[in-house]
């Protein structure tokens, strides 16, 4: 397939793919022994579970992996591109090769981290397994070799509908499920782990089929070192959370049974560990010690409870010299929107960025007065971040972002706090080389000029003021609501507000499948809306030639209201 066809184009990657370096070794070099020896090991515990990501992704994604490892460390690539070569494949289809092998890379899987649709190799199958067959690792192992590609190879070219993109049931891959589960049977979980008041962040759902019964037993299986079917978890309310229960979801007849285990990714969550252990000899202060003990219980006995107070002590260390977070942290790719993808990173402060974030912080109050609703849909007191810009020195998961607002979960964020964190290296390495097209030679040069400081400006009202504004309106257990319902409004019909969350409700939990695709939409509206205000630039110290930009109005709050 030295050309490929047009209908398949939308599933390769082109061969002029940029692959960006991130350039740390500025940061890295200005750390103390103390600290590079800290940046180490949590790099490792992040790199170790980002090999949960390929779980997560696709069944055949760790295979994939497995593949592509043991063909690349067996032999230098100039050698295997001669071999290639002398068999037949041409340049252009080798280069294909490892062009989809970065894409798997940094996507750690098949499907795409942004957009979660397939991508397949841009070289013919057979042309692929010669040079895997042909390669010094099958030569050392030819049966191993030959083994592990016939069980990945359908899958890693399968275009089937099913396999087109990540969703749940007929409409798509996920592994967050077993292959027999539908939208109804998420539900079904759900409402189950809500009852139990079980968050779903760090767990799977598996589906079979009772044959005495011919009712659905469910497995809940929760990530942890522990594979033990014993003992209690930290910081779950239920006398016995592992084991049987008996649940009778809403408009079902008959009570269903639900089995909840642990020991998910228990290999790999045990190095985790290890490192973290390790990690804990170096740290700066309590605050981190502490957060690494509730991280290493979270992630030793399937307890989402303790990885949530290793994010409290997380955001009480304030701006730390190496700054890191890990867990099962984004859900963007479950299906159903609940479950979280593992990722883990470690950074270093850029001071000089970081001073200017933080002067948007020190005025956040002013600025979210620009927003276009009543004062009432803030919250009561902005809980001022740590806002800083960072270097990243490792990145475990499915893609780096330009920035990151965590934690994710929402009584933290709150009524606790939250962090923000600008990615610079990150801004710098993928935005200052991008091609430019549609514009004049002087527009050009311009937007080259501007590009990047107007997206560092962006990332940090979208992460400052996108994620960190608004309130939830919540009814507590005890009945009274966490805002006035006598005077407080809907924006566009005036009248009282009528729906709110129950105590405990997120958007998650609520609305799932929409909930973070959501959320990112507002937090880049806000950005956007925000990003051309006169305020803003003064405040990160930009002035653009001169120019007073415009700045577009949007209808204010109606003042029937």
């Amino acid at each position: 397939m030295a050309e490929t066809e047009p209908s398949l184009l939308e599933f390769t990657l082109p061969n002029d793919t940029g692959v960006c370096l991130l350039e740390c070794t500025t940061a890295f070099s200005g750390l103390t022994d103390k600290e590079k020896l800290y940046s180490h090991y949590i790099s490792q515990a992040a790199f170790t579970g980002g090999l949960i990501v390929l779980i997560q992704t696709s069944p055949e994604s760790p295979g994939v992996y497995l593949l592509l490892q043991k063909v690349f460390r067996s032999q230098p690539i100039s050698e295997l591109e001669k071999i290639a070569l002398d068999n037949g494949v041409s340049a252009e289809e080798f280069q294909s090769l490892l062009t989809y092998a970065a894409g798997f890379y940094a996507n750690m899987g098949n499907y795409k981290s942004f957009g979660d649709s397939k991508f397949i190799p841009k070289l013919s199958q057979e042309k692929f397994e010669l040079v895997v067959m042909q390669s010094a690792a099958s030569k050392s192992d030819p049966k191993g070799i030959r083994s592990l590609w016939d069980r990945v190879s359908e899958r890693l070219y399968s275009l089937d509908s099913r396999h087109k993109e990540l969703g749940l049931g007929e409409n798509g891959t996920t592994t967050y499920f077993s292959e027999n589960c539908d939208k109804r049977d998420a539900e079904i979980a759900q409402e189950f782990l809500n009852k139990m008041n079980i968050s779903a962040y760090n767990t799977r759902l598996f589906k079979t089929i009772e044959k005495s019964s011919n009712l659905p037993v469910y497995e809940i299986r929760l990530a942890s070192s522990n594979n033990s079917a014993d003992g209690d978890i930290p910081g779950y309310n239920s006398d016995k959370i592992l084991g049987e229960h008996a649940f009778s979801p809403t408009d079902t007849a008959g009570p269903i049974k639900f089995n909840i285990t642990r020991g998910d990714y228990s290999p790999l969550l045990k190095i985790v560990c290890e490192n973290l252990e390790m990690a804990k000899m170096y740290t700066a202060n309590d605050n981190e010690s502490r957060m690494l003990d509730e991280y290493i219980t979270s992630f030793t006995s399937g307890s989402l409870p303790a990885h949530k107070n290793g994010s409290r002590f997380w955001i009480k260390n304030k701006s730390p010299i190496v700054e890191t977070y890990i867990g099962f942290i984004e859900s963007y790719r479950d299906p159903y929107g609940v479950r979280g993808e593992f990722e883990g990173f470690v950074a270093v402060v850029n001071k000089e960025m970081s001073m200017k974030f933080t002067l948007l912080v020190e005025n956040a109050e002013h600025l979210l007065a620009h927003l276009p609703w009543p004062t009432e849909y803030e919250k009561d007191t902005f809980l001022r971040p740590d806002f800083t810009s960072l270097d990243v020195l490792s990145f475990g998961g499915s893609g780096i972002p330009a920035g990151i607002n965590i934690p994710n979960y929402d009584d933290i964020r709150q009524n606790e706090g939250f962090k923000n964190v600008s990615l610079g290296n990150v801004l710098t390495a993928g935005y200052k080389d991008s091609k430019v097209t549609f514009l004049s030679d002087t527009d050009k040069d311009l937007f080259i000029k501007l590009k990047l400081p107007a997206f560092e400006v962006q990332v940090g009202l979208h992460e400052l003021l996108g994620h960190g504004s608004g309130k939830l309106f919540i009814k507590e257990k005890d009945g009274t609501f966490n805002f006035d319902i006598e005077v407080v409004k809907h924006t566009e019909t005036c009248e009282k507000i009528s729906k709110w969350y129950e105590s405990g409700e997120t958007w998650d939990s609520k609305f799932s499948t929409v909930a973070a695709s959501y959320e990112e939409c507002r937090a880049e509206c806000v950005g956007l809306y925000l990003c051309l205000s006169t305020d803003v630039l003064k405040y990160v110290d930009y002035c653009i030639n001169n120019i007073i930009l415009p700045r577009y109005q949007v209808k204010q709050y109606h003042k029937a209201c």
